[in-house]
């Protein structure tokens, strides 16, 4: 009989964590339907059910079990669920009473119940705990401007808006900056040894960019246009490159809706349209 080390698990899954930032109202995402309240407390937001005549069948929840549906704008992820591919958990998060979004925020992606636990981000912590023997620079990803709070932690994440756009740029003078980078990072603190991560994943990307670039366009999943559209191609891309990610984190931001939130139309809708056909 033959055991793997302690702490150590295979790379073969990508972990991919998209954050609804701001705050979406789970109960017009996964939709409890079969519950009387849910309309009559809500009746100018709720969903209407799966079997209502009143309502045009674009405008009524889809069927999950009899109680639960989603949102008609989600549709695109009827046939996952369906598979046995698609796990929803409903009424789950952090017992936060401040009603401050960013507190939320902040609690959701450190993995906390209270301000007083780890400033680390619950990923960060999860990749710290396994030796994978992995030292690839894209072991773990934000995509856009930024490292996502939930990434931070013992393992170096980076963070990539586009995989063509990650280079130094082209010439003499690119050429001359490298080596003046080079050698700001030469030292041994944590800065040069997060700036020498940092040209790493440059130098990784670069290396696949023009690879990626020539891919044909054939048979490629038709993703939504937009930021969000783009991240999760970017992803998809460097998983096939397998290039050694673990861990991507995406952004789908614009929840904060308020009056604008519409029921089976209007801002939510929108932001699930792009969420339904990405995922």
């Amino acid at each position: 009989m033959a055991f793997a080390p302690a702490h150590r698990a295979p790379r073969g899954d990508v972990l991919v964590v998209v954050f609804l930032r701001g705050a979406a109202d789970a109960l017009n995402l996964v939709v409890p339907y079969g519950d009387d309240d849910y309309h009559r407390l809500r009746p100018t937001l709720a969903i209407a059910r799966p079997d209502d005549p009143r309502a045009d069948r674009a405008h009524r929840a889809r069927d999950l079990d009899g109680f639960f549906g989603l949102h008609p704008a989600l549709e695109p992820l009827l046939p996952a669920w369906q598979d046995g591919n698609l796990g929803l958990v409903h009424a789950c998060g952090a017992p936060d009473e401040s009603r401050s979004h960013f507190q939320a925020m902040a609690l959701m992606e450190r993995g906390v119940d209270d301000e007083s636990g780890p400033a680390s981000g619950w990923i960060g912590r999860h990749l710290g705990s396994l030796d994978t023997g992995n030292t690839s620079p894209l072991r773990a990803i934000g995509l856009g401007s930024g490292v996502p709070h939930s990434l931070r932690g013992p393992v170096p994440a980076a963070a990539l808006r586009s995989i063509a756009d990650a280079h130094l740029g082209p010439g003499r003078i690119a050429t001359a900056l490298r080596r003046s980078l080079d050698g700001l990072y030469e030292g041994t603190t944590a800065l040069d040894r997060a700036g020498r991560d940092t040209l790493d994943v440059i130098d990784r990307v670069a290396r696949l960019d023009p690879a990626l670039r020539s891919r044909p366009t054939t048979g490629r999943p038709a993703y939504p246009e937009g930021d969000f559209g783009s991240a999760l191609e970017q992803v998809a891309l460097l998983v096939q490159a397998d290039v050694g990610l673990e861990v991507a984190a995406v952004d789908l931001g614009g929840w904060d809706t308020h009056f604008g939130q519409g029921a089976a139309t209007g801002l939510m809708a929108a932001r699930l349209t792009d969420l339904g056909r990405g995922l």
